[in-house]
């Protein structure tokens, strides 16, 4: 070889190491062993790197053409926008003055960089010197201020009062028994915490703005939302509080139309990282940062045919989490009165014992089996007439899955499962799911478990829009209170969703950009209150579906009704 082959030969820089990788492994058709001999990889990782490089995942070579999205110039952009942020400054003057230095930037390309960074927006500026605002205490209205106005930065948060109204989210307070004060009753703390969540506000000492907002104390019967103090202490309430909100709430969604659980469940692990240091917290593996770390473990349960949240649980132990499974389904059976449909949910939810009790029990279960190597090779040995090729609908490739069916016997569950080995699919060895279904066709089992990709990408997106991310506290009892809420705060959206046009299968997120993130005013009159909102893109959406003729009951208003009013179109 010339000099300087060994530039190509001993590849230093970690992504020349991964392309010389993969070119033996397509080109040159050296084995995934060797090749991860070769280069310093496990054969696991081999194998990954040309699973991400076919999926279209990998990036080696990048466009030298200069520009404002070269990566120098978007680090100076950076640290220019977090510069002038320091600096108390907004998004539009910002942008106005990094365009004014030379380097042309839009307002939403400043609030994408600093939404990355977990900065908050500022709060509403006004004219003229800032208004002092007086100390407003929390507390009960005392008499009704009829003839009064507010202006409210927050007035879109009334578009989910009539779904608290018809979810009864007072009635299944005061069931719940969470504890009150002398001043503020359960339902009064619980709705404010509410409406922080509803706000997607990171964190209770984000509340000020919510309780310096003169119009939204009303929504919930108080003079003001309480301050972050209060809010803080959810340490007081119990897990049992929790769980019988969520039996509650169940139950009345039921009701409503929103979820049954006759699809069955799709059931997963999130653990939620503590930021902060010296806490009673386990260490769990945290996928957002690749790394075992203090957090708090979630078990989340999730409507499959609605997508909706059902159930979750914060106050959970590495020794529990396996029977957690158990718990959920013994929870739906007090709820709905009838077992679970089928659960869905990862290989590394559970363990073999507990699926043996599963089919004690008789309940459905759909998950994946690891790959050992005695299987693999038993799966290569097929002849192609094993393998039934079958037709998924659906978006997107791998629409044409090969499918070969078997029964097997796995230690520890005393029972037969069937196994559904399946390839054709992007993958380097075939998937293994097994199951104790024995009506469902293997390609609708398959078809199902596909579908929980999506859901997946679904929960983070409630986790992410609900700030479910960002801890208050290192108890898990706290936490346990904010995926109760979240819960709730995603059923709120649901059901607003459900009356708009189009909207039905919106994300909280959108919704909350088109509808909710609205300013106006709060008019209160003898009989009734009427929300007048600022006119926005998306308000022809509102008076088509309804809401000008609405006339809504609020019990702790003492009977008094809630309408909203438009401007004329």
């Amino acid at each position: 070889m010339r000099p300087g082959a060994e530039f190509f030969t001993a590849p230093a820089a970690p992504l020349q190491r991964r392309y010389e990788a993969l070119r033996s492994y397509f080109v040159e058709g050296v084995s995934a062993p060797e090749v991860a001999r070769r280069y310093g990889y496990s054969t696991a990782t081999v194998h990954q790197l040309a699973s991400e490089l076919r999926a279209g995942r990998t990036e080696f070579f990048r466009s030298s053409k200069p520009g404002p999205k070269g990566p120098r110039k978007a680090g100076r952009v950076r640290d220019r926008v977090l510069q002038l942020r320091a600096e108390d400054r907004s998004v539009t003057d910002i942008a106005d003055r990094i365009t004014a230095e030379g380097t042309p930037v839009s307002a939403p390309t400043v609030w994408g960089i600093l939404h990355a960074e977990g900065i908050e927006r500022l709060g509403r500026r006004h004219e003229g010197p800032a208004p002092r605002l007086e100390p407003v205490r929390a507390r009960r209205i005392g008499g009704w201020p009829a003839g009064a106005r507010f202006e409210c930065d927050h007035a879109g948060l009334y578009l989910l009062l009539p779904e608290i109204v018809e979810l009864g989210l007072d009635r299944l307070v005061k069931a719940a028994r969470y504890p009150g004060t002398r001043v503020l009753s359960a339902f009064h703390s619980l709705g404010s915490l509410l409406l922080l969540k509803e706000s997607r506000r990171g964190r209770a000492a984000n509340a000020f703005p919510l309780g310096a907002d003169p119009g939204l104390g009303l929504l919930l019967g108080l003079e003001a939302i309480p301050k972050a103090t209060h809010l803080t202490a959810s340490y007081r309430v119990e897990r049992r509080a929790n769980v019988a909100l969520m039996e509650g709430l169940a139950r009345r969604c039921r009701e409503l139309g929103l979820y049954s659980g006759e699809a069955g469940f799709n059931l997963d692990f999130h653990a939620i990282r503590h930021h902060g240091e010296q806490v009673p917290l386990e260490e769990h593996y945290v996928p957002a940062r690749s790394q075992r770390t203090r957090a708090v473990l979630t078990f989340f349960a999730q409507d499959h045919a609605s997508t909706e949240m059902v159930y979750a649980n914060a106050d959970l132990t590495k020794a529990e989490q396996a029977r957690e499974v158990l718990s959920f389904a013994e929870y739906w059976a007090k709820v709905s009165g009838d077992e679970p449909g089928l659960l869905v949910f990862d290989s590394k939810l559970t363990t073999y014992e507990v699926l043996d009790e599963l089919c004690e029990r008789g309940l459905r279960f759909l998950t994946l089996r690891t790959r050992g190597a005695k299987v693999i090779e038993a799966l290569a040995a097929l002849p192609a007439s094993a393998w039934t090729t079958c037709y998924l609908k659906r978006s997107g490739r791998h629409r044409h899955p090969q499918i070969h069916e078997d029964v097997v016997q796995l230690k520890g569950i005393s029972r037969a499962l069937r196994q559904i080995a399946v390839r054709n699919i992007g993958h380097e060895q075939p998937t293994l799911l097994i199951t104790n279904d024995t009506d469902t066709s293997a390609r609708d089992l398959f078809g199902r478990y596909a579908e929980r990709m999506v859901i997946e990408n679904e929960l983070d997106a409630d986790i992410s829009g609900f700030h479910l991310n960002a801890l208050s506290s290192g108890l898990p009892l706290n936490v346990d209170l904010d995926t109760t809420l979240t819960v709730v705060a995603g059923n709120c959206y649901r059901l607003l969703a459900r009356k708009l046009p189009r909207y039905e299968l919106a994300t909280p997120d959108r919704l909350w950009r088109h509808f909710v993130d609205d300013t106006g005013s709060v008019n209160v009159f003898d009989d009734h209150v009427r929300i007048d909102l600022a006119l926005r893109t998306y308000t022809p959406v509102l008076i088509d579906a309804g809401f000008p003729e609405l006339d809504i009951p609020v019990p702790w208003w003492g009977g008094r009704r809630l309408r909203f009013g438009f401007p004329p179109r």
